[in-house]
């Protein structure tokens, strides 16, 4: 597959591609006979790797560290799981934050309707000249 299919295949830019291989986020991709990269199904899958925890905000040094470790072979898989699980808390705990925040923004959207309903019924009632505390 050339860099424009995977590119799309991704939703990302052949630039990006470029990128993510050069600072090591994706180990090198095999060139055609005519130079231009052409994707594996084992490129494919790093770049699949790579945008999902890019997507989950894992951090490119992160990244590049695990990618690095694991082209050293077996001898990192110990440091590279340990990577993977502190990655892991990390996204829990930002999971965890969000959570919490989606939990004050409903509460406060709930406040702004119950707020709207009594606006609108005093404002209703006060039009046709009845007092609300009556």
């Amino acid at each position: 597959m050339n860099i424009k299919q995977a590119a799309e295949q991704f939703d990302l830019t052949t630039d990006t591609l470029r990128y993510y291989e050069r600072i090591g986020l994706i180990p090198p991709v095999s060139r055609n006979e005519s130079g231009y990269r052409d994707y594996s199904d084992i490129d494919l899958n790093w770049v699949s790797f790579i945008k999902c925890m890019r997507d989950a905000g894992v951090s490119v040094e992160s990244l590049i560290e695990y990618v690095s470790l694991f082209q050293e072979g077996t001898d990192s898989i110990s440091t590279r799981k340990e990577i993977l699980i502190d990655q892991r808390q990390e996204l829990a705990e930002k999971i965890r934050v969000m959570q919490e925040t989606l939990a004050k923004l409903d509460e406060k959207i709930e406040g702004y309707e119950e707020n709207m309903l009594a606006f609108q019924t005093e404002h209703l009632l006060s039009k046709k000249g009845e007092s609300v505390h009556e």
